[in-house]
């Protein structure tokens, strides 16, 4: 079973943004279920009237960890067992769960336990002197780059804590789990999101922020290679190359929770989650 999020405007219909996928899924005869994404705060009631089903995959906006848990629970209890369990999910939606699977082609990264400047200036000492990145668990703020993500020196403390400080600020109540301090590197071109299913590279598409854009040269074959160490759950995993050639790993994310870019087939997805050579 496909479960994807109700219209907000209509319960009665899924949400336009998944309604290619729910209908590729239909189309190949694998029913569809609907939640209610709004109301994740009360899972009981945002999975109600989703039928039994032993092979559940959700496609959908994301979730916390947590609120995933209280996701799982409450299917559980309707008799839906989700193939990726919550601590599958933990894992690869949060950089401490993943970094180590990837820690050879990933920016070297340190990160802290809350959001405790104190901490965050432990961690730039940990790092080094040199240019870094600064997110937290989940996220990072790019789009203020200059004033919420880039450290130009982690050795400049008061830098370290402006910046980090403006982070939280503009994270709020999305702020999740701890700052992350990632070695900053240089990389050219567009970015690429890798999928990954059953500890396999099933397809390789365009970042949903460059739609129009694939890198070159991405084999899957290479990238298992590379990548193995990814896991057997759901996952993306978005590459780049940097600018020496080498191919990096930029983040890796749930694969029910990462977005799918529009120009590309959602029955692909589709195929890939489940087709009998699939999961």
């Amino acid at each position: 079973m496909l479960l994807v999020p109700a219209d907000p405007l209509n319960p009665r219909r899924v949400d336009p943004h998944f309604a290619g996928q729910a209908a590729a899924a239909r189309d190949r005869g694998i029913p569809v279920a609907r939640i209610d994404h709004d109301a994740i705060a009360d899972p009981e009631r945002a999975v109600a009237g989703v039928p039994p089903a032993e092979d559940a995959v959700y496609r959908g906006w994301m979730m916390t960890a947590d609120e995933y848990d209280g996701f799982a629970r409450a299917l559980a209890t309707r008799g839906v067992v989700l193939r990726t369990s919550p601590a599958a999910y933990r894992a690869a939606h949060e950089l401490p769960g993943w970094y180590d699977a990837v820690r050879e082609c990933t920016p070297e990264s340190t990160w802290t336990d809350g959001d405790d400047v104190p901490q965050v200036l432990a961690a730039a000492e940990r790092l080094g002197a040199g240019p870094a990145v600064l997110r937290d668990y989940v996220k990072s703020m790019k789009h203020y780059w200059d004033e919420a993500a880039y450290v130009p020196e982690v050795a400049d403390r008061e830098g370290v804590e402006r910046v980090a400080r403006r982070f939280r600020e503009l994270r709020e109540d999305s702020f999740s789990g701890g700052y992350v301090l990632r070695r900053f590197e240089d990389f050219a071109g567009a970015e690429a999101r890798t999928w990954w299913v059953g500890g396999r590279c099933v397809v390789v598409t365009p970042h949903p922020d460059t739609p129009a854009e694939l890198p070159e040269g991405l084999d899957p074959s290479a990238l298992e290679l590379l990548l193995g160490g990814v896991g057997t759950s759901f996952v993306a995993v978005d590459v780049v190359w940097r600018a020496d050639g080498v191919l990096r790993v930029v983040e890796v994310g749930d694969g029910q929770v990462s977005d799918w870019p529009g120009t590309w087939d959602p029955a692909e997805l589709v195929d890939c989650l489940f087709r009998d050579n699939g999961w």
